[in-house]
């Protein structure tokens, strides 16, 4: 039988990353992931999955060391975001406001996962077993012991499912969560457009749900489109260019022609783990909590959880502690339940605000989005909350 200090289920972003500031640590650490990602080329159209990065978390790709591999695969900077209904009554926040060079990244989530990966690979502490699936989870005075889809058994000390919002660990470990469908659907759409802006990232809020740009650079950006469940699910059977035609007619006129590449679609489901530590387990990223994508927070919040429990680990480590202490890991859920029940919290209320079709209530959000702009040192630090700043 095999032995590590700590196991992470999920070589994704966020399991990635946690192997990535762990390392330093000196910890025997394994990561189990399924699937190996694709290759990068630069001749490769974007990928559809696009991940809004703040600045907090370029901070820690770069302390994990991957931030030079990623940047030079595919890395595109924003400056201005800006959200509205009505013409007229905005909110936009820029980085000249904050001195800030940019706001954040458009990422794609693939390029994340291969620079922390090539990050990984200096460290002689981490082994990456890939492909590798895990069967069995059994709860045991020492950690966890862990049998793999190879048929081999790992003993761990401590056990972090960074393997999505169906994470197998959570079920095998029996922790339980509440959640509940939205009535919009998402899809994706990578388009080419000569008018389309590369500084900003922007999102307009329509009777059926919203439209948002994410820039990607050199005349290449990524549709957000909400709906509902039909009119998503009839968008994804038409063509490209019968598609390209609903974008003229359904999206602001700033945006331009645009030629679609690619395009996709997915339910948006919330979801919030009961706990966030059962004994050797802790959950991590969208394992633990996943929140609507309105605001782009979805990884960026999970990525506060590895910061978090990193530090905890690290500074156990340099104590002689253990490091999987129930006082430790109930220090981590602590820290981090109320945060990120606080985000998933905030974006419900802007989805039922703005699903809402009242009269009264279409002019009260209005007004408040044209307040939030003139709001002075508040929105500066709304702001710089939601770039960890």
């Amino acid at each position: 039988m095999q032995q590590c200090d700590i196991a992470i289920i999920g070589g994704g972003m966020v399991g990635a990353l946690a192997a990535a500031l762990l390392a330093p640590s000196g910890l025997a650490i394994r990561v189990l992931e399924s699937r190996q990602p694709r290759e990068f080329s630069p001749a490769q159209p974007h990928d559809l999955r696009i991940s809004s990065v703040s600045a907090a978390s370029v901070r820690l790709l770069q302390q994990a060391g991957a931030w030079e591999a990623i940047a030079h695969m595919r890395a595109w900077p924003y400056q201005r975001l800006e959200a509205c209904e009505w013409p007229g009554f905005a909110t936009r926040f820029s980085a000249a406001e904050l001195g800030c060079e940019y706001l954040g990244y458009m990422l794609e989530n693939r390029v994340i996962q291969l620079g922390l990966w090539q990050a990984l690979a200096q460290w002689h502490n981490v082994t990456l077993d890939c492909p590798q699936t895990l069967d069995t989870l059994e709860q045991t005075s020492e950690g966890a012991l862990l049998t793999l889809g190879d048929g081999s058994r790992v003993q761990a000390r401590l056990v972090l499912a960074c393997d999505g919002a169906e994470s197998r660990v959570r079920q095998l470990a029996g922790i339980g969560v509440t959640a509940w469908d939205y009535a919009q659907q998402c899809m994706l759409i990578s388009v080419q457009g000569e008018q389309l802006e590369q500084d900003i990232t922007w999102q307009q809020f329509c009777a059926s749900g919203p439209r948002a740009l994410l820039p990607l650079g050199h005349g290449k950006a990524s549709l957000v489109w909400y709906d509902g469940k039909a009119r998503i699910e009839q968008l994804a059977a038409l063509s490209n260019q019968a598609l390209e035609a609903e974008i003229g007619t359904h999206f602001p006129a700033r945006l331009g022609p645009v030629r679609v590449l690619d395009k996709g679609h997915f339910a948006l489901r919330r979801r919030h783990a009961n706990h966030y530590v059962k004994g050797a387990v802790v959950l991590l990223g969208d394992a633990a909590h996943t929140i609507n994508p309105l605001a782009g927070q979805g990884v960026n919040l999970g990525f506060k959880d590895v910061a978090v429990l990193s530090e905890l680990v690290h500074q156990a480590v340099e104590r002689g502690e253990d490091i999987a202490t129930t006082t430790l890991l109930r220090r981590f859920e602590c820290r981090r339940r109320p945060d990120n029940l606080l985000m998933q919290g905030a974006m419900d209320v802007f989805y039922l605000a703005f699903s809402n079709e009242l009269a009264p209530l279409r002019l009260l959000r209005n007004l408040g989005l044209r307040a939030a702009e003139h709001s002075g040192p508040l929105k500066k630090q709304v702001m710089k909350y939601a770039m960890g700043l």
